[in-house]
């Protein structure tokens, strides 16, 4: 009998095709945009937190804004920080502005240590990057960005070539990675020298910026504890003139970020199936009213209550499971539009399909209920008398 049911429903859908598809349109609509959305937010997600773990999932950064009797960190208190337990590395980092040896505009210049590279693996496309030696001599080498090697060196290797800054000649001798679109900070025009010479380039002698790079393991709140104490040490507890970062900190917070901002888009796309629902509801009270005889017709000939409203309820969700199963593949293939043209990763999540699906099936059985009922009810002398 049940397998009766289910033929009669799929016969009374694909008998009224322009009317069903009509039906089911606020499903597919819905449904595509809990796909599409969900999937273009975890795609955008996945890539922001790959850039993120470039820099250093086990990386803290210290950021100094200085006070006008000291504006930064000195040698001796970047070594007081290279002796906190857990700390397999530190990087000194400083940034500044020179003029561009082919053109008038400024570039970026980055005073960095060999801790840099050693923790950055993927940090470049050829060549080698600073070593201890270079910083320990001060040797004029430079790693160049991908933009700047196209720019100053076009049709030609980089590696060994000389370039000219602030009236200092560096030697080529590697060129970073290029930056996504989606990178925190982008390195394609930026110059990495050893600090120390960078200190004298850009005529400063303290430093703004310190990764501090930990051990597998270790606790990321004990070393913030022990980096604050000794900033605190260095400004004379001044708090408000340093700021400590911890990234694993920062990816937990994109997560939570990406939770609540799928939850707000279901939330908003739900509405959609909503109004779906009501267009279902609205053509199966139709659906009723056609076919008050034949149900007439049916309860005259024995067919329970049950039967009869177990037939609509069928047709109620096949409608709805159908536009569901259109919604997933029109909202995964605009999502994977969407992540072509934003170049952000696609992967459709299976928890998606099962949250649309699921939508679908729930949203079938409540807005067909009320018309399902009403059949079930009808007085089948009544309903004869009407055809």
């Amino acid at each position: 009998m049940f397998r009766e049911n289910i033929r009669m429903a799929w016969l009374n859908i694909s008998a009224n095709r322009m009317r069903s598809f009509l039906t089911m349109l606020g499903i597919v609509i819905g449904v595509g945009a809990i796909i599409a959305l969900m999937t273009i937010v975890n795609g955008a997600t996945a890539s922001i937190n790959e850039e993120v773990s470039t820099f250093g999932a086990d990386r803290i950064s210290i950021q100094i804004q200085g006070t006008e009797q000291k504006a930064g960190m000195t040698s001796e208190e970047i070594a007081d920080l290279t002796e906190i337990e857990g700390v397999r590395g530190v990087s000194p980092t400083l940034q500044g502005m020179v003029a561009s040896p082919v053109s008038a505009d400024d570039i970026s210049l980055s005073g960095r240590s060999e801790v840099y590279f050693e923790q950055t693996p993927d940090a470049l496309e050829k060549g080698r990057g600073l070593l201890q030696a270079d910083i320990e001599q001060e040797t004029p080498v430079a790693v160049i960005g991908a933009e700047l090697a196209n720019q100053w060196f076009p049709l030609e290797d980089p590696i060994n070539k000389e370039v000219t800054l602030n009236g200092r000649t560096f030697t080529v001798v590697g060129v970073l990675a290029p930056s996504s679109s989606f990178s925190v900070t982008s390195v394609n025009e930026l110059v990495m020298i050893p600090y120390p010479l960078a200190q004298r380039v850009l005529g400063v002698t303290t430093i703004n910026q310190t990764d501090l790079y930990m051990e597998a393991g270790a606790d990321a709140n004990g070393i913030v504890d022990q980096a604050t104490v000794v900033l605190r040490n260095a400004f004379n507890q001044n708090e408000d003139v340093y700021s400590v970062t911890n990234f694993e900190d920062a990816l937990a917070s994109i997560d939570q970020i990406n939770s609540m901002l799928s939850m707000l888009l279901v939330g908003i796309a739900s509405i959609s199936l909503l109004v779906g629902g009501i267009g279902i509801m609205n053509m199966m009270l139709v659906s009723v009213t056609e076919r008050t005889s034949e149900i007439g017709l049916r309860k005259a000939l024995g067919a329970s209550p049950g039967y009869i409203q177990l037939q609509f309820l069928l047709e109620s969700i096949f409608l709805s499971l159908l536009g569901g199963l259109i919604g997933i593949g029109f909202g995964a293939a605009l999502a994977f539009l969407a992540s072509l043209a934003m170049g952000i990763g696609f992967t459709l999540s299976g928890t998606s399909i099962v949250i649309a699906a699921g939508f679908s099936m729930i949203i079938g059985v409540i807005f067909g209920f009320v018309p399902a009922r009403k059949a079930s009810r009808l007085n089948p002398i009544e309903a004869l008398r009407s055809a």
